[in-house]
């Protein structure tokens, strides 16, 4: 028996899969390569290059859960810029729902009972409040927070229609590396952004500084990114358990750091100049979005471990252009 990882050689789906090969699992990775990295997929990991929105990629998912005797699945394979999801939403519904579409065909075809399922906190769009539980209205408002909510739809319909078990996990800001080696070097997160245009003695960017905060700046929840796949193997042990009476959880930490906040920490982690431009709001980017997670805590037994600082400090370890002796110590 197996476990697939879809975006498994990305950057929190090669944490996971590093987890599970700790706990002696067996894993195959599929993955497009669009973002991934050859360099994350270990020896020893079956790799399926292929794109789960494509026509004709069921057939092949179905052949693959068949031969590898899949006895679950872990979805991370999707587009995740908000602002481009804006720009192209047709493409972000043809690739997130059309992906999702395509995996739970085939896990119905071969019979793969369990999936855990890589959701986001756009799903909530901008609360009242901006801290939310799992019972917040969900009512994104940009297309990729859209197409993570139609993908809980749809394995929540697939629980009844055939009998999947399923969670979905719905991520707050994931940061920092568990190992170096893995740390997410794309600039699709703030923290790796900040890095991107430091090392390019360039100044880091702040996309709008007139938000009801109180510093102006976006407040959000950050995880780190080890904390986050732990979390992933403890859903799966949920699903094992026989007792999940819940199938959607935040994780985070219940705790918000504003965008200037996050860029300050990286100077003094860097020891650089990040003195900011500041720019007009993106399209689609709500105020203050913090998890309440004391769901995750109560039900799958998970709770964060590392603070803000441990994140920025790992990513700094792991990014590729680092110059690593302003580094502080």
């Amino acid at each position: 028996m197996s476990i697939v990882v879809t975006g498994g050689a990305g950057y929190i789906g090669a944490h996971v899969v590093r987890l599970l090969q700790l706990a002696g699992q067996k894993v195959v990775i599929v993955d497009d390569m669009s973002t991934g990295s050859h360099d994350r997929v270990p020896a020893d990991v079956p790799l399926i290059e292929l794109d789960i929105a494509a026509a004709g990629a069921t057939e092949i998912l179905a052949a693959a859960f068949a031969e590898h005797e899949a006895s679950a699945v872990i979805h991370f394979a999707a587009r995740k810029r908000v602002g481009e999801s804006v720009e192209r939403p047709t493409w972000y519904y043809q690739q997130n729902v059309g992906g999702m579409v395509n995996l739970l065909a085939a896990m119905e075809a071969s019979s793969v009972p369990k999936l855990v399922f890589s959701s986001s906190a756009a799903v909530y769009g901008q609360p009242d409040s901006g801290y939310v539980a799992e019972k917040t209205a969900q009512e994104p408002i940009n297309p990729y927070g859209q197409t993570k909510l139609v993908g809980e739809w749809l394995a929540r319909a697939a629980t009844t229609a055939w009998g999947l078990q399923y969670v979905g996990l719905r991520y707050f800001n994931v940061a920092g590396a568990g190992w170096p080696e893995l740390a997410d070097t794309v600039a699709l997160n703030l923290i790796p952004m900040v890095f991107e245009k430091l090392c390019a003695n360039r100044a880091p960017q702040i996309f709008g500084t007139d938000y009801p905060t109180p510093d102006g700046t976006c407040i959000r929840d950050y995880i780190h990114v080890k904390d986050l796949a732990e979390a992933h193997l403890q859903a799966l042990a949920y699903l094992d358990s026989g007792r999940n009476v819940f199938d959607a959880f935040n994780i985070g930490t219940g705790n918000g750091a504003s965008v200037r906040e996050v860029i300050d920490l990286v100077g003094e982690v860097t020891g650089l100049d990040t003195t900011a431009d500041e720019l007009p709001r993106r399209p689609g980017d709500p105020a203050l979005l913090v998890a309440d997670p004391a769901l995750a805590a109560s039900e799958l037994g998970w709770t964060a471990s590392h603070d803000l600082a441990d994140m920025v400090k790992s990513a700094w370890e792991g990014w590729p252009q680092a110059p690593r002796h302003t580094a502080a110590h």
